[in-house]
């Protein structure tokens, strides 16, 4: 079944707001439900996952279109953007990371 195949079985079976992983950790497959005369479709969403593969936040950034990505990069990728970033890690009150315990591991 080709990928194309596989998005539209996903649009036409999948209920409203599913979530469905990829290949690509933390990108995963969002079906949004038909909203004002708009049909449900596909998007992507963008959201970092945790040591275990589960996504680290409620939601993601959303796409809807190859154009959307292309003006994400663009605002990711401004340098300006990275500075900000550095000035508030270091303006902001450090965050403890959470640890995983080795205990709740099943070991095969």
């Amino acid at each position: 079944m080709s990928i194309d195949e596989r998005l539209l079985e996903f649009l036409r079976d999948g209920t409203d707001w599913e979530r469905k992983p990829t290949s690509i950790p933390g990108v995963f497959l969002l079906k949004l439900p038909p909203f004002k005369g708009r049909p449900a479709t596909l998007a992507i969403e963008v959201n970092p996952v945790d040591p275990t593969g589960s996504p680290s936040k409620k939601r993601g950034i959303v796409l809807r279109s190859e154009a959307e990505i292309g003006e994400i990069n663009r605002l990711v990728f401004n340098p300006k953007l990275s500075q900000l970033a550095k000035s508030i890690d270091e303006v902001n009150p450090q965050r403890k990371r959470p640890t995983t315990d080795q205990r709740d591991i099943f070991e095969i």
